[in-house]
This record gives C-alpha cells, sequence and structure tokens, in this order.
C-alpha cells in the first residue's frame, strides 16, 4: 500500500480522532480511506445519472424488440466484417 501524507489543523486532527474513536475505525487512515471510497461511489453515480439523463434527453424514444436487436446484432456484425476485412 502506498503512504500518502497530509496536514491538517488541529481543528481537523482532532475531529478525525474524534470520528476513529466514536465510529469503530482502527486508525485514523481507515477513516480516511473509508471517506474517499465514499466520494468515489457518489462521484461515479453522479456520473451515471448525468450519462442517464443524457439518454434520456437524446431524442425520441424507438420500441426495443427481439427484431431491433436482430438488425442491430446484424449492423454491428457487417461492421466489425468491414474493419477487420473478414467475411
Amino acid at each position: 500500500m502506498a503512504s500518502l501524507n497530509i496536514s491538517l489543523p488541529q481543528s481537523l486532527k482532532e475531529y478525525v480522532e474524534g470520528q476513529v474513536t466514536s465510529c469503530g475505525y482502527s486508525t485514523p487512515s481507515e477513516y480516511l480511506r473509508e471517506l474517499l471510497r465514499q466520494d468515489q461511489k457518489k462521484r461515479a453515480e453522479e456520473k451515471l445519472e448525468a450519462l442517464l439523463l443524457e439518454g434520456l434527453n437524446s431524442g425520441d424514444p424507438i420500441e426495443i424488440t427481439p427484431e431491433y436487436w436482430e438488425r442491430k446484432r446484424t449492423q454491428l456484425v457487417e461492421r466489425h466484417k468491414k474493419k477487420t476485412g473478414t467475411r
């Protein structure tokens, strides 16, 4: 595991130490790792939500049927053949 040294004002250091004690973390590093994981998850969820909204706002909806998927599959196979020069 890599190390990262950070400087905190005394009030934040005391806050972190208090959270470690009251929330059952074994070390300040464990507490900070958990905060970072939560931040990563939150940002990933925000990105997914933005992408979903972009998709919803991208145009008129189309009906997805088994026929749609067959046409899509055929188009992708043909595109791959052209790209790779295979038959």
